[in-house]
């Protein structure tokens, strides 16, 4: 629509830089692995060793002859950098290598594209790519120049580029406001399940480390997994029993990457929000993973953007079964608390221990026992069953109320002290466990 430029194909190149920053340098296996995740077909790997990238091309004008070289003689049709292109550098390099050039970022887009499914998902994609796109529109225009002079070539007034740019504009506007009301709406259904008293889980982590898996297996749903990078784009929510607890929500999200493009947590910021809302954490980590410590780093950058990173978190190492010696387990911190579960999604394995986690640190805000109430407390039994806390009812022989009470303890502190009685004092003497 927007762009004349070198048709893309799925035959395509690789091109890697080394010898970069610690802190810029990307993954060459995590690259190919991304490149195989959005279809293409790579003929070839190249690693560039150049500690300063150029402004011109990113990499030596030596390096790009090669690169045109190899172009011709393999006959692909897209080159890909494993790296941020700024827009000049991608028209610098499609005019010389005379086909399709495409960054890191592009990769991604491209592979959220292909995943996404939900209407909500496929908007926020639209509105990543528009975002992307409109810093790169000057490049399909490069045949129309400028407004032009003299009898004959007088416009209206307004280039076809400023035209596309004014479309762009209208049409991520018209994107922001409908994502704008998805939110509102995940808002809505989120405050009415804090009514209710339901509390909400998160699944978070690494792209590929098992979330859809883990969240099947729990859950008993059918949510589409593959070992493949982003295969799930559009959040998924389910019901979850665990006991001494009832229901949870349990939210499977996007999968995190290293140098998430920005746009792209902005764009999915609605989708994010069920991550940043949630009272509990499940980081999963793919235990196999020789480069988990800074996968585990990318994630918790990430939640930190979205302000999620001061929320309780219970770790998940999944894939234990492809360790050796490492057995299914719960480990705790200095205070007895979860911390840490060994699990294996694909085979089952520790399931049971990390629904024993989630209960205990869900159950730290949540009293669930029986209370003894005598006769003259009946304004706090009507009470708890207007906040529908109530269990199960049963009578002592002395005409007290005896309450299987399942409810938040802020909310039960307040009902009880609004009786003029003390909490503490109340709890130690009538709870029957």
């Amino acid at each position: 629509m927007f762009f004349d430029r070198p048709g893309g194909g799925e035959r395509a190149i690789l091109v890697h830089l080394e010898g970069q920053d610690p802190a810029a340098r990307e993954d060459p296996e995590e690259f190919q692995e991304l490149a195989r995740s959005a279809g293409a077909d790579v003929v070839d790997f190249v690693r560039v060793p150049r500690h300063q990238p150029t402004a011109k091309y990113l990499i030596g004008s030596g390096k790009v002859e090669e690169l045109h070289d190899l172009v011709r003689q393999c006959e692909v049709e897209l080159v890909i950098f494993n790296h941020t292109l700024t827009p000049s550098q991608e028209r610098n390099l499609e005019r010389v290598l005379e086909c399709r050039v495409l960054d890191r970022t592009g990769l991604i887009l491209d592979i959220f594209a292909q995943r996404a499914r939900t209407h909500e998902g496929k908007l926020q994609v639209e509105l990543a790519q528009l975002e992307h796109m409109s810093t790169r529109l000057v490049r399909g225009w490069t045949h129309l120049e400028r407004q032009k002079g003299g009898i004959g070539l007088r416009g209206p007034g307004e280039t076809q580029l400023e035209t596309d740019r004014r479309l762009l504009r209208v049409r991520i506007r018209q994107i922001k406001q409908r994502l704008e009301k998805v939110r509102g709406q995940r808002e809505q259904a989120r405050r009415g399940r804090r009514r209710a008293d339901i509390p909400s889980v998160s699944l978070v982590g690494y792209t590929n480390a098992g979330k859809s898996t883990l969240f099947n297996a729990l859950t008993e749903a059918d949510v589409y997994a593959a070992n493949q990078l982003f295969a799930t784009l559009d959040p998924t929510l389910r019901r979850l029993e665990l006991e001494d607890i009832g229901p949870v929500v349990l939210a499977d999200t996007v999968g995190f990457i290293r140098h998430l493009p920005h746009k792209l947590v902005e764009s999915f910021r609605a989708t994010l929000e069920e991550s940043s809302n949630a009272d509990l954490l499940l980081h999963v980590i793919d235990a196999h993973e020789p480069e988990r410590d800074q996968q585990i780093e990318q994630v918790l950058a990430v939640l930190g953007e979205i302000g999620a990173n001061e929320l309780p978190m219970l770790e998940v190492y999944n894939k234990v079964d492809l360790l050796e010696g490492i057995e299914p387990q719960l480990q705790r911190d200095a205070e007895g608390r979860p911390q840490r579960v060994w699990v294996s999604a694909r085979e089952g394995l520790g399931l049971d221990l990390l629904r024993q986690a989630i209960a205990e640190l869900l159950g730290d805000d949540l009293f669930v026992g029986t209370l003894r109430l005598p006769q003259r407390l009946a304004r706090l039994r009507a009470r708890f069953f207007e906040l529908g806390a109530v269990q199960g009812e049963r009578h002592d022989e002395e005409g007290g109320s005896l309450l299987d009470i399942r409810l938040a303890r802020v909310d039960l502190h307040k009902a009880i002290s609004r009786e003029g009685v003390e909490p503490a004092e109340f709890l130690d003497q009538h709870t029957l466990q």
